[in-house]
């Protein structure tokens, strides 16, 4: 019988519908620069609405996907639930530091470092064996973000503290991927969405209190872009997530990031009418083909005992 946390595939199988989450997600995720662009608030108000107004949405997904079963919703959360809340809201603050005090370019290319630690991390610290192809597969999703995004990269003393706030972003998120996954194995990702996200909100609440002017935007399309950013962003996408993440491996998993930028380019173009290069077509071809190296391979079934063979 299959349970809302069983993270295991049955043998001989590809997590198909999981991988399709994956990328669902990530395409979600990768549109969240358009919405803060159009949310008339500082990147600090628009990070703490965008999971603030997805606190009621998320706990009504959990009490529905929960229906009849043995554990209260209300009940606390384990620590991996509570510890992933806590580092995504570290990813969020951080990555709107580093949007601040370095380019975008910069930014975004540094945050793609998160799959780099969840590869270390991987194995020192949730037990999961990363393979020579998730290893290669990264290698060139990497190289991939480096010419996606690399031409627009420049390393300028004034915006150390920028790159730096970069660096740590990615660190963060890939944190929060383990910890996800760690999480994944006892609760649902229901459960985990929601917790999490109300852990997340009270801690931007704080931060965007003190560092914003203004938390309202002024006009209703504000209003839309963050109630967009909200849905489609965080429900969407990182719900999407939450659930790869209980039937994949978190090595693999954290390549979506690249996906992300990929994504993110594409609506840059379409909505925003922002220039896409060569450079950038063989970026992305080469993080497509990285996705494609590292994915699952199905598990051999196992062999059967020769003496039931024998007692046919």
């Amino acid at each position: 019988m299959t349970t809302p946390t069983d993270t295991t595939p049955e043998p001989g199988k590809t997590p198909v519908i999981a991988i399709v989450a994956l990328l669902a997600g990530a395409t979600a995720m990768g549109i969240s620069p358009v919405f803060v662009r159009f949310a008339e608030v500082g990147a600090f108000a628009s990070a703490f609405w965008r999971v603030g107004l997805a606190v009621p949405v998320l706990f009504l997904w959990a009490a529905w996907a929960e229906r009849g079963g043995g554990t209260p919703l209300m009940r606390a959360p384990g620590r991996a639930v509570i510890l992933a809340g806590l580092l995504f809201a570290g990813d969020l603050f951080f990555w709107h530091l580093s949007i601040l005090n370095t380019t975008i370019a910069n930014a975004t290319l540094l945050a793609t470092m998160a799959p780099v630690w969840v590869v270390l991390g991987s194995g020192l610290l949730i037990g999961e064996r990363v393979t020579s192809l998730t290893v290669g597969g990264l290698a060139l999703c990497l190289a991939g973000g480096a010419i996606l995004l690399g031409a627009s990269y420049s390393l300028t003393p004034e915006r150390l503290a920028g790159d730096f706030y970069g660096v740590a972003t990615s660190l963060f998120f890939g944190a929060y991927f383990l910890a996800v996954r760690f999480a994944r194995r006892t609760a649902s990702a229901a459960r985990i969405m929601a917790w999490s996200t109300a852990v997340t909100a009270a801690a931007l609440f704080v931060v965007a209190v003190t560092f914003e002017d203004r938390l309202l935007p002024e006009t209703l399309s504000g209003y839309a872009a963050l109630a967009a950013l909200a849905l489609l962003a965080h429900v969407g996408g990182q719900g999407l997530l939450a659930y790869a993440l209980g039937h994949l491996p978190a090595a693999f998993s954290s390549l979506v990031i690249f996906v992300e930028a990929l994504v993110a380019a594409l609506f840059g173009r379409l909505l925003l009418g922002e220039a896409v290069g060569l450079h950038q077509y063989v970026g992305g071809a080469a993080i497509l083909i990285g996705i494609y190296v590292a994915r699952p391979r199905p598990e051999p079934p196992p062999a059967k005992n020769p003496q039931d063979l024998s007692a046919r």
